[in-house]
């Protein structure tokens, strides 16, 4: 038997089940460590083949309170993702666990199709591509005129981490103002890269394009709402790129069916994938994209080979690099090895 047993639950989104674990094992196999499966079940069930186990490598299913309590040996709970909204991080804290995600792993892919999806609803990408289909070519230009030049335009990012500050850079040469809101980054953060802090009413009210960047937290739960909309410019256009969760997607729908913004370029939903009677499959001022924006190449293998990483750090007695809950690490007996990367707040 290895010396150290990490387990995973089946049935994850983006690693085939049946064990290929290659990229993870690549910092993992000198510490003899192995990574098992767990099929799909109860809590308890759960708890029963994971209790034992040294470390969890959470994907596929969320990781309770009473499965994060049932684990007796477990050291860390590692991320393959930057949201760690499926794991009960608080109940981690509880039991002195480390949880690590991935934060900076796939920040220019997302950033790149926050700014795609920020061009094609500015530039009505998808109606002018139904307009050439259709036989309508004479009925494009006419759209167009009907809207403002990108350049001289402000975009209001909404959280200002790592991703923003990506899409702030992008943003720069095409002219557009930028402004932001984002209660937990010091203005001077802001104002460096050449973006104006501001409340997030004057955001609203101010921005022709807003962008969302908050993460999925207790906080940011539904973080725009109805009389959000409302305050925004009937030219506005939204986009998401983030959590679906931080949008109360009903808000957002009468929004765009009552023309109280002029469109939507969406990555991420409230529920995923959406359900046929979704009302925005059938807008047509509304680009929608399958949750892929970290999407590339180098996702899959760059992702797991951080978890791999993070779990061969502690697990060999030494701090993680990234840690979202880390007040457990000064009490853990791990030894700092470098500058751990804290979590100061929800938009970090």
């Amino acid at each position: 038997m290895a010396k150290f047993r990490i387990a995973t639950p089946t049935g994850a989104s983006f690693t085939v089940a049946g064990g290929d674990y290659g990229y993870e094992l690549e910092a993992l196999a000198p510490l003899d460590a192995e990574i098992y499966e767990i099929p799909p079940g109860s809590e308890d069930e759960f708890i029963a083949a994971a209790k034992d186990a040294d470390a969890l490598y959470a994907k596929g299913r969320p990781i309770t309170k009473k499965m994060i309590d049932g684990l007796e040996r477990c050291k860390i709970i590692a991320l393959g993702s930057v949201g760690v909204d499926s794991v009960d991080v608080d109940a981690a804290t509880a039991k002195g666990i480390p949880v690590t995600n991935c934060p900076d792993t796939f920040i220019e892919e997302v950033a790149d199709h926050a700014m795609t999806l920020i061009l094609a609803c500015h530039r009505r990408l998808i109606e002018q591509d139904r307009l050439v289909r259709d036989g309508r070519w004479a009925e494009g230009r006419p759209a167009l005129l009907k809207i403002p030049r990108l350049r001289g335009m402000t975009l209001g990012l909404i959280a200002f981490g790592h991703v923003a500050r990506a899409v702030a850079e992008r943003a720069k040469p095409f002219g557009l103002h930028l402004i932001a809101y984002d209660p937990y980054i010091e203005e001077i953060v802001m104002v460096e890269r050449g973006v104006e802090p501001v409340s997030l009413p004057e955001l609203l009210s101010r921005a022709d394009i807003i962008s969302m960047h908050a993460p999925s937290t207790a906080s940011a739960h539904r973080m725009l709402r109805e009389e959000h909309f409302r305050q925004m410019k009937n030219t506005a256009i939204y986009v998401s790129t983030g959590r679906g969760a931080t949008t109360d997607e009903a808000a957002l729908i009468r929004a765009l069916d009552e023309g109280w913004i002029a469109g939507a370029g969406l990555d991420v939903l409230e529920r995923e994938p959406p359900g046929n009677n979704n009302p925005l499959l059938k807008m047509d001022k509304v680009i929608l994209t399958a949750h892929v924006a970290s999407a590339t190449a180098r996702f899959d293998p760059a992702r797991r080979r951080r978890v791999g990483l993070e779990l061969s750090l502690v697990l060999s007695g030494r701090w993680p690099m990234s840690c979202v809950n880390p007040s457990v690490l000064a009490a853990s007996g791990l030894k700092r090895w470098q500058p751990v990367s804290m979590e100061r707040g929800p938009n970090s």
